[in-house]
């Protein structure tokens, strides 16, 4: 793809990594059995792991920053990741949601012989949709940002940072359809909004592209964080996950290195 503008490939990558993270999700609640989505998990934990420390951090090291400059730097984002996500900014983790199918979506507002509790509950699942899509519209426009400075590096890394993107989306993305569902949305509705919501990563990667393309010393810097961000995500959120997993424990351990071999098997980004 050498022969496509540059910007327009992120533009494609930012599309495919919000859109078809979405359509994915949407699939697993839809109609996939449930017992796919942890093996989903399994093969992102490995995906996010080996491109952040196969890929993005050596490409932030081969760039001329010295170790002092990107460990720091990879220290802080992972903190700030978990600041942000502690204050509701940027949404990732759902607190249990990610358990939730989509039939108990349903279920939740058409049944009326629940108890108080339950009632409760939904109440509560019901307030917080405004900053579900609030929340992962933001997680969506960094992503973004990730993705162009990962292009502006390398156009190969940038792909390998996409689909690492697409990976850990379709959890994430799996887990608000759930929640949506339980607060008595449609499922069309669900779909659009969360759609809406994807599309911020594409103004990220534009806006990122413009401002990096005269900034190159951040790119290296952009790198680290995104690494960071995967880190977080692969230990905060998806490994939890997994540790709760109590049967096809060999074949989320073969997805896991699946996800390894991938990066692998790319190889390192030709420069």
């Amino acid at each position: 793809m050498s022969s496509i503008p540059l910007l327009l490939q992120i533009a494609i990558a930012c599309l495919l990594g919000g859109l078809m993270s979405v359509f994915a999700a949407s699939l697993v609640m839809f109609g996939l059995p449930r017992r796919f989505l942890g093996l989903a998990v399994s093969f992102s934990i490995g995906l996010l792991l080996s491109t952040a420390m196969l890929n993005l951090l050596p490409e932030a090291l081969e760039s001329g920053m010295a170790p002092r400059e990107v460990f720091p730097i990879l220290l802080g984002g992972i903190l700030g990741f978990f600041a942000l996500e502690k204050f509701a900014i940027w949404r990732h983790a759902h607190n249990g949601a990610g358990d939730l199918d989509g039939h108990e979506g349903d279920r939740a507002c058409e049944d009326h012989t629940h108890s108080h509790h339950h009632h409760h509950h939904v109440d509560e699942i019901h307030g917080s949709t405004a900053s579900i899509l609030i929340g992962d519209a933001f997680h969506n426009f960094t992503d973004g940002l990730l993705i162009a400075a990962a292009f502006l590096a390398d156009p190969a890394l940038g792909w390998a940072a996409t689909f690492a993107i697409i990976a850990h989306e379709v959890p994430q993305e799996a887990g608000d359809f759930a929640i949506l569902l339980a607060a008595g949305w449609k499922r069309g509705r669900a779909l659009f909004w969360n759609a809406v919501s994807s599309l911020a990563s594409l103004a990220g990667g534009v806006i990122g592209y413009f401002a990096l393309e005269r900034a190159q010393d951040w790119v290296p810097i952009i790198l680290t964080i995104a690494a960071a961000s995967f880190v977080y995500i692969a230990i905060s959120d998806l490994m939890p996950r997994l540790k709760r997993e109590q049967k096809s424990i060999g074949w989320h351990g073969l997805l896991l290195f699946a996800g390894i071999a991938v990066v692998m098997l790319g190889g390192t980004h030709a420069h």
